[in-house]
């Protein structure tokens, strides 16, 4: 027992030795960071202050650079994302001003072919009878659902803005257009030129026009909406970064529509990005070339050998070193996975040490919450403390440990102190347990949990051998870029399955059981 009690005071003496040199890394990094910035221009702009990664120890204050500061890379970027916004907005516009006018032209249409002959001919019109005024009430209710239709349809809030035009929706525009153009042709030369007396007729016609809008809207419905619902492809997409990968049927789509259905699957499906991550296995590298070296025993290498006879000695002599590297590099790759083992052993032994330490902290803040409630029920309605600031109460008490988890995880930079008190005060407003609380930690969620800042991507780029505008085809590949990881798309196309039946007779499942009647002795 005293060996066990001398070895576990030995490793808590580690422990906070290890922490002191995160503490000392991490000042280290600020100072260098500080020191080292881009010269900083005067601008008239506001942008948000920077995250301290250090609110776990002063949670009494938060700081940040100066507001009116803006650095010569971030008015280069702002500068762009404005254009690239400025020409994104034209082109929507754009096409919604053309949506707007084609469908003002479809509407006053039907609407023209009943007005114009009472203001051109009205004394040559044939009195309009019962049938004819039941018309009346047919087209205006025609017209009414077609409004509704329309609305419904194509006037939705636009998703995203693609690389190229939409081909079904762009054929269907131009389908009204000449239907509606070829009907005025008509009635300009069979009704107006001739000034017709017939003016139910005129109505009917108008009908007939209303009629075909409508059956051009189902056409529409189809080609949009219902031809894409079946699935027929079956697409893999990976992270180029960390591999990670899901996969999803989609159906007959264009590849840019099959992008945005893509993304749309990525913020809700895959897990945050996080570059901190992938660092660990970059710096491994870096150490494992950095312990290799060379000596020259026989005297200093030379740093550029001039032309001459001494040229190949010199390349012999690189020859040699490059050789000396392989071999050494060779010799220590059949020990390095020894050295990985032990380092994520190491890892997850400080993981499941920290979230111990985290759960007890939380469960003890939510204990204080309840005895405060309890409390607070026997003061007077304007003494009790609301779930904001219940939450900054507690939140101290919790804060140290949750910093030491994340920064071992690696997700400081995913939370900051301000969301984790407005999720705190949202758990203790809904009366949830600490697990509940703990979740959004635990275990990283999806991309949408998190702020804005941290995974929203202002222009994704599309990379196709293909035409965008082409639909999937088996064996499809495309990439969407990002700025920081790109997503490699692979489709599949879903294999035809042909199924038989198998008839079984009912009398098969009989069977007779015989027992014996003698036993024996």
């Amino acid at each position: 027992m005293e060996a066990e009690d001398e070895v576990l005071q030995v490793l808590e003496v580690c422990e906070t030795v290890e922490e002191i040199k995160e503490v000392i890394i991490t000042t280290i990094e600020e100072d260098s960071n500080t020191t080292n910035s881009p010269p900083v221009a005067s601008c008239g702009l506001r942008t948000k202050p920077s995250q301290d990664d250090n609110w776990g120890e002063t949670t009494t204050a938060v700081t940040g650079t100066s507001e009116h500061s803006l650095s010569q890379e971030d008015i280069v970027r702002i500068t762009k994302d404005l254009e690239d916004s400025v020409g994104l907005d034209c082109r929507r516009y754009f096409t919604r001003t053309l949506a707007v006018i084609l469908g003002l032209l479809v509407f006053l249409t039907p609407l023209a072919f009943l007005v114009l002959p009472h203001l051109l001919w009205p004394e040559k019109l044939q009195s309009c009878g019962t049938a004819c005024e039941g018309l009346f009430i047919s087209v205006a209710f025609k017209l009414l659902i077609l409004l509704l239709a329309v609305w419904a349809l194509f006037f939705r809030p636009a998703r995203a803005g693609l690389p190229r035009v939409f081909v079904f929706r762009a054929l269907l525009a131009v389908l009204v257009l000449l239907f509606v153009v070829s009907y005025w042709l008509f009635y300009g030369v069979r009704i107006l030129d001739s000034q017709d007396e017939n003016y139910q007729g005129i109505v009917q016609y108008a009908v007939s026009l209303v009629d075909a809008l409508l059956f051009i809207h189902y056409l529409a419905i189809v080609l949009l909406e219902l031809r894409q619902l079946q699935p027929c492809f079956s697409v893999c997409v990976t992270r180029s970064t960390d591999g990670e990968t899901r996969h999803y049927n989609l159906g007959q789509l264009s590849i840019q529509r099959a992008a945005l259905a893509i993304i749309e699957h990525y913020y809700c499906d895959f897990p945050v990005h996080n570059p901190a991550l992938l660092s660990a296995s970059k710096s491994r590298a870096a150490k494992h070339l950095a312990g290799l070296k060379v000596y020259n025993v026989d005297g200093e290498f030379p740093a550029a050998p001039a032309e001459g006879p001494g040229n190949n000695a010199a390349a012999g002599l690189a020859h040699s070193q490059s050789r000396a590297m392989i071999a050494a590099a060779a010799r220590r790759r059949d020990t390095s996975h020894n050295e990985l083992y032990y380092e994520e052993a190491e890892h997850e032994r400080r993981v499941r040490k920290r979230k111990a330490r985290l759960v007890v902290a939380v469960e003890e803040a939510f204990t204080h919450i309840k005895r405060m409630q309890e409390e607070e029920q026997k003061k007077a309605p304007g003494d009790v403390m609301d779930p904001r600031e219940a939450a900054q109460a507690i939140f101290p008490s919790m804060a140290r440990a949750l910093q030491k988890y994340l920064r071992t995880t690696k997700q400081q930079h995913c939370h900051s102190m301000e969301s984790i008190q407005q999720h705190l005060a949202f758990c203790i407003t809904n009366n949830m347990t600490p697990k509940a609380f703990l979740e959004s930690y635990l275990t990283p969620g999806p991309t949408l949990q998190y702020s804005r800042d941290h995974w929203l991507a202002r222009q994704w780029t599309l990379i196709s051998e293909a035409s965008v505008t082409s639909g999937l085809k088996d064996g499809s590949i495309f990439l969407l870029k990002c700025v920081d990881f790109s997503l490699v798309v692979t489709s599949k196309k879903i294999p035809y399955i042909q199924m038989s039946e198998e008839y079984i007779d009912p009398k098969s499942h009989k069977f007779v059981l015989r027992l014996q009647s003698e036993t024996s002795v």
